[in-house]
């Protein structure tokens, strides 16, 4: 078995949004300004570490 298979995938942009309640260009705008969940930039998308996005979530409540 392969360990690709037990990585989790990166959530987009749409997922995090959903996950938050907050709408996409929410996500955006804090990522330009420093702020919110941490981000990658993968090429020219955006992605987020789900346990990253649960623990950003759970300090900031």
């Amino acid at each position: 078995m392969s360990n690709v298979s037990k990585i989790d995938p990166l959530w987009t942009v749409d997922e995090v949004s959903a996950y938050l309640g907050v709408p996409v260009k929410t996500l955006y705008q804090w990522k330009w300004r420093g702020e919110g969940p941490p981000v990658r930039k993968i090429g020219r998308h955006l992605r987020y570490d789900p346990v990253a996005v649960r623990a950003w979530a759970t300090a900031a409540a």
